[in-house]
């Protein structure tokens, strides 16, 4: 599934006039006051995208990966706190797409694609982050339901969202003990707890919460492809859309330090002429362009090859891995470009240097993805 060039780009225009007139007005002010963008999210639910790589049948718009990542960068150009709304929810939607049954498709993601069901992540554990094989979270089969116990943390989008994608052990003897993980899709009910709100660094106005589950049933019928021990197959393929995510979003935000440092340098003078005719501020604007467009170019490399039903793991991950740490740099002397005024709010910069870490950790942290990067490639080219 290719999306056409054309549909690609009337997209991509109106995304950016949704960034210019609508984000940018508002986005310091409710980022600094960690206030969710009810008004934006509403406004992102009328352009469709909540169903960005949905199915037509379902109501959605069909995107294929690499124009997914474009509005993605488009929107972090913004106020990159506005993807992660839709990360988790077409994570999710990707996990039903591929390994959901028909009838668990035909029930969620028509109302996934309008927005009105929102999709939740709940992988990460407070013992179980990087390494998750070792969560505990349990689900135990009684008659026609199954009984989940357990918590979730660092989970976006707990408190507004609607449909949860919970990870869940339904064999804690399972050797190795990722093949005893479960998938199941639960709606808020009883025995289902959003606790405290973690207070961030960035990343704010969207929310990061514990979940809870005490004795929450879930319906048997709600078990993600009908199988029990396919959770964790059906979680890393969805983390590789969700790494593309996070790589795109970098590159979005890079970009943003990357057009104020650029334009604040030929705007600012210092010794009788503008600071970007002084070679230590050009080296830097030459390195920072360079590194943005490598970052984009992996991201697009990563997302073609989900396009084409390759698996992409070491893919995605380069891109993450490069994508995220090129973004903490770009943001980092950006701020020196800006020098003082940098470091104040009167500028979005500051905004950029704290969301810049989200991505080194966000999706896998880096180290992991150097490690499946290198676990792989020693595959490929094994002698």
């Amino acid at each position: 599934m290719t999306t056409p060039v054309e549909i690609r780009e009337q997209l991509l225009a109106t995304i950016r006039r949704f960034v210019e007139r609508e984000v940018l007005p508002v986005a310091s002010e409710l980022e600094h006051r960690d206030e969710y963008p009810h008004a934006l999210v509403a406004r992102m639910q009328e352009l469709g995208l909540f169903g960005a790589t949905i199915a037509p049948e379902y109501g959605g718009l069909d995107l294929d990966v690499t124009s997914y990542a474009m509005v993605v960068e488009e929107l972090c150009r913004g106020w990159m706190s506005l993807s992660g709304v839709l990360n988790t929810h077409l994570m999710l939607a990707y996990m039903l797409r591929v390994h959901g049954t028909a009838e668990q498709q035909r029930r969620y993601l028509p109302a996934m694609a309008r927005g009105e069901h929102r999709g939740v992540l709940c992988l990460t554990e407070p013992h179980a982050g990087s390494d998750v094989q070792r969560i505990r979270a349990s689900a135990e089969r009684r008659g026609d339901a199954y009984v989940l116990n357990g918590s979730k943390m660092f989970i976006t989008n707990a408190r507004y969202g609607t449909l949860y994608a919970i990870a869940a052990k339904t064999d804690v003897h399972a050797d190795p003990p990722y093949k005893g993980i479960s998938m199941f899709i639960g709606e808020k009910g009883p025995g289902l707890t959003v606790g405290r709100d973690l207070r961030k660094l960035g990343y704010k106005g969207i929310e990061t919460c514990e979940v809870n589950f005490e004795d929450y049933a879930v319906p048997a019928a709600n078990l993600l492809g009908g199988k029990e021990g396919q959770g964790f197959r059906q979680v890393m393929s969805g983390l590789e859309v969700g790494r593309i995510n996070i790589a795109a979003r970098a590159v979005g935000v890079a970009t943003a330090a990357f057009e104020q440092a650029i334009r604040y340098a030929q705007q600012r003078e210092t010794f009788g002429k503008p600071i970007c005719e002084h070679q230590a501020i050009q080296l830097k604007l030459a390195d920072m362009a360079t590194k943005i467009d490598a970052a984009r170019l992996l991201t697009y490399r990563a997302a073609d090859k989900k396009d084409r039903g390759e698996r992409c793991d070491v893919e995605a991950g380069m891109a993450k891995l490069f994508a995220s740490e090129t973004c903490l740099e770009v943001a980092t002397e950006a701020m020196r470009v800006l020098g003082g005024y940098g470091y104040t709010q009167e500028f979005p910069v500051e905004r950029f240097y704290r969301d810049a870490p989200l991505m080194i950790i966000g999706e896998g942290t880096n180290e992991i993805q150097r490690l499946v990067i290198a676990r792989q490639l020693l595959q490929r080219y094994k002698v």
